[in-house]
């Protein structure tokens, strides 16, 4: 997997296809794997840059005194860009990656041609009210870890406050196993794993939904009609936030609407890119 060294520490990504760059953001407790069906369909004629973001389960710590407050990965998101030479890159997020999204977006705009939110954070729906026991949580050490034990078995990822609400489908189990593994084999990703959560709170979005009230490139929100954890109003919100946004509403899909509709969600983010021009940075332009 290719890496780079960013001043926060070492991000790995997965770099697929040829074509106009897309840079696709994962959830809480999760890694790049998850977006492995979308990517399918998108990589022929586009490239599909997945980075591991330290969410619990990147396969190498960062930096200790990374800064992973959620404006803090932003900035990591925004350097990566940088870094990779992503110039007017369409940004995509699920999750908590949709969170990373708006902030990116609201905070460094000139990194983003296009904007795509998935079912994710918003607003004060910053973490999921069935989450939010895991900030307090992560303030105190070890009780975050404990909290994750019982994930290493297959059957507990299934109930409410787990992985099972976030699809239709059967579980990925051989992929959920990778990531439990990751979590557990590094004391620095536990550590970086706490840092995100501890930061974790509505205050943030509120604020940055004001700032996306400038945001000049079109954006597309599409989130799923079924979602038990981020309910279709709150897309309704950010497409009614956005200055140039459609919205669109998923059906049979919940939060991983990239494996629960694959299909009609690369479609739909095809036909974004054909008919939506890209937008254009503060100052009228691009950095070279």
């Amino acid at each position: 997997m290719p890496q780079i060294t960013l001043p926060q520490g070492t991000v790995h990504y997965q770099d697929t296809g040829e074509g106009e760059p897309l840079l696709l953001l994962h959830g809480y407790l999760m890694g790049g794997g998850l977006w492995e069906p979308l990517v399918d369909r998108l990589a022929p004629g586009l490239r599909c840059v997945v980075p591991d973001l330290p969410f619990g389960c990147h396969s190498e710590a960062l930096a200790p005194d990374a800064d992973l407050s959620l404006p803090g990965v932003a900035r990591l998101v925004a350097d990566l860009i940088e870094g990779l030479g992503l110039r007017r890159v369409t940004l995509i997020g699920n999750d908590l990656g949709t969170a990373v999204a708006q902030l990116v977006a609201a905070d460094h705009p000139e990194h983003i041609g296009r904007l795509v939110l998935t079912s994710g954070e918003s607003f004060d729906n910053c973490p999921a009210p069935v989450f939010r026991p895991l900030v307090p949580a992560a303030r105190v050490p070890g009780l975050l870890p404990l909290a994750f034990q019982s994930l290493r078995l297959r059957a507990p990822r299934g109930l409410p406050f787990a992985y099972g609400p976030l699809t239709r489908r059967a579980l990925p189990h051989d992929l959920i196993d990778t990531w439990i593994r990751a979590y557990f084999a590094d004391r620095g990703v536990r550590r970086d794993c706490a840092k995100v959560t501890r930061g974790l709170g509505p205050v943030v979005l509120t604020d940055a939904a004001e700032r996306l009230a400038a945001f000049g490139a079109p954006a597309l929100v599409a989130f799923a009609r079924e979602d038990r954890i981020f309910p279709f109003r709150y897309g309704v919100r950010l497409a009614a936030t956005l200055p140039d946004a459609r919205l669109e509403s998923i059906p049979e899909s919940r939060t991983w609407i990239m494996r629960d509709q694959p299909e009609l969600l690369a479609g739909l983010i095809r036909e974004f890119i054909a008919t939506a021009p890209l937008g254009t940075a503060p100052g009228g332009g691009f950095p070279l």
